[in-house]
Parts: structure tokens; C-alpha cells; sequence
């Protein structure tokens, strides 16, 4: 059974700083591209920061420079490193995996409430 777990969400202030972390199970970490990705209430869910299974990153133009994302192999955990946050940042979080070969599979974490306060 294939899990994603995030944690590390909740209520900041304006300027201040969280990391995010996704623990997984079930899956073979180091073969997966991991993903960070958030929605907004009333928008569509778009793509953060992605790291690949061979440490290639990218992130959202929004957020470039203030987040940092990634991945310790050996505990199968991604993180992700915001800072400078801002009131636009809120949103639910989600955690997502996709295997870097075939047959493609992808799957998502439950998600955790980013809150950013002016």
C-alpha cells in the first residue's frame, strides 16, 4: 500500500518560514520524481518545486528563491523549505510521487493546510 504523508503545514505570519515534509511508503523512493504541488480555494492546483530521481529541481516562478525543495533518500522523505512566505502561499499543500520509468504510476498525499497571515 503505497502512502504519502505530509506534515508540517499551519498558521504563519507574513515573512515567516515552514518545511514541509512527505514521508513515503510503499513505493521505491529513489526512483521516484517527487513533486510539491498546492491549491488555492477557488483555483486550480498547480505545481510548486519538483525534484527529480536524479536531483533536477524547478519551481513555480512564484516562488523562486523562496523555496527550496528536497529529498533524503534514505529516510524516503521530500521536503520543502519555504521562507519569505507570503499571504498569497496559502493553500493546501500535496505531496506527489511519479515513477521515473514504465509503466508510469503516480500518486498523491492527503495534503496539508498552509496558512500565511498579513
Amino acid at each position: 500500500q503505497v502512502q504519502l504523508v505530509e506534515s508540517g503545514g499551519g498558521l504563519v505570519q507574513a515573512g515567516g518560514s515552514l518545511r514541509l515534509s512527505c514521508a513515503a511508503s510503499g513505493i521505491i523512493f529513489g526512483s521516484n520524481h517527487m513533486g510539491w504541488y498546492r491549491q488555492a480555494p477557488g483555483k486550480q492546483r498547480e505545481l510548486v518545486a519538483r525534484i527529480t530521481s536524479g536531483d533536477a529541481r524547478n519551481y513555480a516562478d512564484s516562488v523562486k528563491g523562496r523555496f527550496t525543495i528536497s529529498r533524503d533518500n534514505a529516510k524516503n522523505t521530500v521536503y520543502l523549505q519555504m521562507n519569505s512566505l507570503k499571504p498569497e502561499d496559502t493553500a493546501v499543500y500535496y505531496c506527489n510521487a511519479v515513477r521515473a520509468y514504465t509503466p508510469r504510476t503516480e500518486y498523491w498525499g492527503q495534503g496539508t493546510q498552509v496558512t500565511v497571515s498579513s
